[in-house]
């Protein structure tokens, strides 16, 4: 993947508001993940946790198109998405904290981040067990007349699931309108692509053989993600089907906080950094004339601070009462309840 320059004879996609407040997206998702990081550490997140970054494009360019009534679903390495739907990070690590406040009333933890008002429907743990509810999503929005579309995340450890080939097969044969997103970080877990799939480009392996239009992007151009999303959603909407895209792109850490990246060399880390999405694109506005190194400045420690305070408020929020454990759960009609 090559970094992307900016072009004075090509029209931007989005005006100066968007594009600062895309910017300002990514980097509250990278500052978050690396708190994140810290608070595990130090023990005070528990249980597993999957961290965004250097994939802070793919989430923001693609949500950033979408309208407010669009569903958004995705797998566990799901903070990035949350805060690009706009959850308030400060909801997020009270969800990581496990407090009763968080976005999962504490239940969730790293990996099942939801908020229903914003129609971000998660946060799945189980690997590609998201993809057949994003069909059902589309089903749901077809079957009603509506226009909505639904966009999915997964990565590409997924791929080799039976469950996805199945919902991509129904989501072709229905024409439903669902955009899969494959986030190719040509890592699952700790196994490169090569070495469990038989095919490298995955737009034919999971668009071509479902007849559903595939393209595969650089996904450190968030003007460009932004861009074949759109498109994808235009495509939905007049009931022309699913698209499948294939984001390339670069998870600058481990699979999991637990995760000691043996797998690859320093070498290989630092020049994946070379291409990181939030410096390319702050070089591109910079030369757009939209930010300078003082608006730089004053982001970065905007940001700062709000995560900062979104730490200290879920720091000092409240442990869900002992209760709560019997709440939000379904019983099975056929277990005699006492």
């Amino acid at each position: 993947m090559s970094s992307v320059q900016a072009d004075p004879e090509v029209k931007p996609i989005v005006t100066r508001n968007q594009a600062i407040g895309w910017l300002r997206q990514m980097l509250t998702i990278r500052r978050f993940e690396e708190r994140s990081a810290m608070l595990y550490q130090h023990g005070k997140i528990g249980g597993f946790c999957h961290l965004y970054s250097g994939q802070e494009a793919v989430a923001v360019g693609s949500i950033g198109v979408l309208r407010e009534d669009d569903y958004v679903i995705t797998a566990y390495r799901d903070h990035g998405h949350a805060i690009a739907r706009g959850m308030e990070p400060k909801f997020g690590m009270a969800e990581m904290l496990g407090k009763a406040v968080g976005c999962s009333k504490g239940k969730g933890g790293s990996m099942h981040f939801f908020d229903a008002e914003k129609n971000f429907l998660g946060g799945h743990a189980i690997v590609g067990s998201h993809v057949p509810l994003a069909a059902g999503v589309a089903f749901a929005s077809k079957y009603r007349g509506g226009d909505q579309v639904c966009i999915c995340y997964f990565g590409d450890g997924a791929i080799d699931q039976g469950s996805v080939h199945e919902a991509l097969n129904m989501a072709s044969l229905w024409k439903l309108p669902v955009i899969y997103v494959v986030e190719n970080n040509f890592m699952s877990m700790g196994t490169q692509l090569q070495r469990h799939s038989c095919l490298m480009d995955l737009t034919i392996r999971l668009g071509t053989a479902y007849g559903i239009p595939g393209i595969a992007i650089d996904a450190n151009d968030v003007e460009l993600v932004a861009k074949t999303v759109r498109q994808a959603a235009a495509r939905a909407r007049a009931g022309e089907g699913p698209t499948f895209i294939e984001a390339q792109t670069y998870r600058f850490r481990g699979h999991s906080m637990s995760d000691p990246m043996k797998y690859r060399s320093k070498e290989e880390a630092d020049k994946a950094k070379e291409h990181d999405p939030i410096v390319i694109y702050e070089t591109i506005l910079k030369e757009r004339g939209w930010i300078d190194e003082a608006g730089l400045e004053e982001m970065h420690e905007k940001i700062k601070v709000e995560v900062e305070e979104a730490i200290d408020f879920a720091n000092e929020a409240p442990e869900p009462p002992l209760d709560a454990v019997y709440e939000d759960i379904s019983v099975s009609p056929y277990i005699p309840q006492e």
